[in-house]
Parts: C-alpha cells; structure tokens; sequence
C-alpha cells in the first residue's frame, strides 16, 4: 500500500472504475469504491455484479460498505477480500437514506453497534478494516470515538471534519482542528477530509491537521486533475460556465472517462 498522500472518496456513482482509472492518471494514489449496501450485497448476485467492478491496475483499494448489522457485514465483505486492499466502513454518510436504513452517521450514538462492525470485520477478513467517520460537536467526544473505532481494529480512519447536520448545498467548513486533535490522539494512519477544493489546500490541510493523507470529493469531480496541479484547474462542474480552453480540457477528459 504505501504511504498515499492524494485519496479519492468513495462517492455513490462518483467513483465508479472508469473514474478510478482516471483519477489516478493523475495522481490519485489510493482511491475508494463507491459505498455499497452490505444486506443487497450480501444477498443479491446481480447488485454485486452490477455495482461493484475492478480491475488488475486498480490498486490499492478500498471497498466501503454501509452496515448495522456485524454478521451481514461480514457476509458481504467476504465477497471482496481478495479484491481490495481493505475494507472500509462507512459511518459518516448524513443524508436521509442512511437515516432512513439506519446506516453512516446516523450509528454515531451506538457505540456497541460500531464497535461490532469493526471488530467482527478486523478479527475474520484477510485485509484491514478501515472506518470514514464524521466528527461531534464537542472535540473531545470526537477524540473518545476514534480511539473506540481503532481499539475495535480499524487500520486507518478518514474524518470528515464537518458534524452530521452539516450537509446539503451550503454545509459549512469542515473543522480542521478537529482532525488534528483524532491524529494526534490514535496511533493509525489519519486520512483528513473536507475543505480540499484545490491543489493548494492539500498543503495547507496537511499542515494544520498533521494528517497522513487528503481526500478529495466534490472538487476531485469537477476536476479528476486535482492531485497533479493542473494549471488550468475547472473550478466547477457546470459545461456553462466555462470558455475557451476550460471548456476544452473538461470536454477532452469525458472523452478520456468515457
């Protein structure tokens, strides 16, 4: 695995294989699967065969999971040891379908049931157990959770320094502080996410978290340059705002996705 600096997030219809492969063109140097639903997984061949697809080049890998239930987890993750690099648990997502299937962030408030999806995974998978989470309101509730998560086995943890009602078009800042008070308080690796829009906030999010890693979302899918210092950076999604040359290297890297 090494030690990867530049991370793609797992993102649902985001970080798809294709993308993967282009991300890491330029610079990615460890990237996620999109989140997949444990129960569907472990019960239904065609959603495996359908969402979840890799290739021989797409290392290293992590395959998140949504789960509250460790003996399901367990069953779903088993079909993909041997295909990844780890296997993570995703216990930050803050939006009404996991509140609605009891999932992500939403689990924050049961610490047995966290406890359990790591360590069933960490104690019977070939690979390591990883865990993205979302911090608390109060810095030292937040401290008190990572150290449950890498005391149940997680091998490295991504936070997101935004709350779990910090969400929809205008979340707020991520809270860098907060990031910095989980690494200097675990002894795993520490993967930092939120506010990373450009090439220069890696520099800047690594110096004040004293994180291990950067991940990158929402601004990586706007530009799957982000981690190579483009020159000409898209600062946006949208085909219309964009002119001349933008509009030239945004069209020429669909066709590269595609």
């Amino acid at each position: 695995l090494g030690s990867p600096k530049f991370v793609l997030a797992p993102m649902v219809e985001g970080s798809d294989l294709p993308y993967r492969e282009l991300t890491r063109r330029y610079g990615a140097q460890l990237t996620y699967a999109p989140m997949l639903n444990s129960g569907r997984f472990a019960a239904d061949p065609k959603y495996r065969a359908r969402e979840f697809t890799t290739s021989r080049e797409d290392k290293p890998l992590f395959v998140q999971f949504c789960a509250n239930d460790p003996v399901v987890l367990l069953q779903a993750a088993k079909y993909v040891e041997w295909q990844c690099d780890a296997v993570d648990i995703n216990f930050g997502c803050p939006q009404n379908i996991a509140k609605r299937g009891h999932y992500g962030a939403f689990l924050q408030d049961e610490w047995h049931t966290v406890h359990s999806l790591v360590s069933v995974l960490a104690q019977n998978l070939v690979v390591p157990v990883t865990a993205k989470i979302r911090v608390f309101n109060d810095v030292q509730r937040t401290v008190e959770y990572a150290r449950m998560i890498e005391a149940a086995g997680a091998s490295v943890l991504a936070v997101h320094g935004r709350t779990r009602e910090m969400r929809g078009v205008n979340p707020g800042m991520a809270d860098w502080s907060q990031i910095r008070a989980v690494k200097e308080s675990v002894s795993i690796p520490v993967i930092a996410n939120g506010n990373i829009l450009s090439y220069a906030d890696i520099a800047t999010c690594l110096e004040a978290t004293k994180a291990d890693a950067v991940m990158s979302a929402e601004a990586i899918l706007w530009d799957p340059r982000l981690f190579s210092d483009p020159v000409l950076p898209l600062w946006t999604a949208r085909m219309f705002h964009l002119s001349g040359s933008y509009r030239k290297i945004a069209v020429d890297l669909a066709a590269e996705y595609l």
